[in-house]
């Protein structure tokens, strides 16, 4: 749905900023991965971006389809289409298709997915699909003893750029490794 073709860069923001951690509340080392890489794209668009590597890839990922039955604006035959497609790669991803004589057309499915059906997209289902991620977060925050909402990394990214950006505007080479000092002259050779 066009409408929500901003959602997978909330749901980065939501699940990556703040589960993406490797040290618990208490200061112990994480085991196990807290929190996936998340992408996304409304409509067919997807099938032709990332669904051959979801297909077949030595990776299983996880999916989440999310779809307004109901249109919001168009055609229904186009949302007919779009609904149909949706249904049909969630199919596929489940239950495969065996091919052992072209290994190339042989796709194992087992690929594990998630379909979240709104009857129409209105503020108030919308919110209750944000409601649903934010909530997610928040439990997987506990059950992995994690702080969801700090964001060390982030901060330290800050830092670095308030001196990297001085040292950009003012020509002078601070203490840093071979590569960062290298794309640092670059850059300022060009904005000279």
């Amino acid at each position: 749905h066009a409408c929500l073709r901003r959602l997978p860069a909330w749901m980065q923001q939501l699940d990556m900023e703040s589960n993406g951690k490797m040290v618990d509340k208490d200061g112990r080392s994480v085991n196990t991965a807290t929190g996936p890489v998340i992408f996304g794209e409304p409509g067919t668009d997807s099938q032709h971006s990332f669904f051959q590597w979801l297909h077949q890839s030595t990776d299983v990922v996880p999916v989440d389809f999310i779809a307004a039955v109901q249109p919001s604006a168009g055609a229904p035959a186009q949302q007919n289409m779009l609904l149909a497609n949706m249904l049909a790669q969630s199919e596929a991803l489940m239950t495969g298709s065996e091919n052992k004589t072209e290994p190339h057309r042989n796709f194992p499915g087992n690929r594990p997915s998630n379909t979240i059906l709104l009857d129409a997209l209105t503020p108030y289902t919308l919110g209750m699909l944000l409601a649903l991620y934010e909530h997610k977060v928040f439990v997987q925050g506990v059950i992995w003893n994690i702080n969801s909402f700090d964001q060390w990394g982030v901060e330290l990214g800050k830092v670095l750029a308030r001196k990297l950006q001085g040292e950009i505007e003012n020509g002078v080479d601070g203490a840093h490794d071979a590569s960062t000092t290298g794309l640092l002259r670059h850059i300022r050779s060009l904005c000279k």
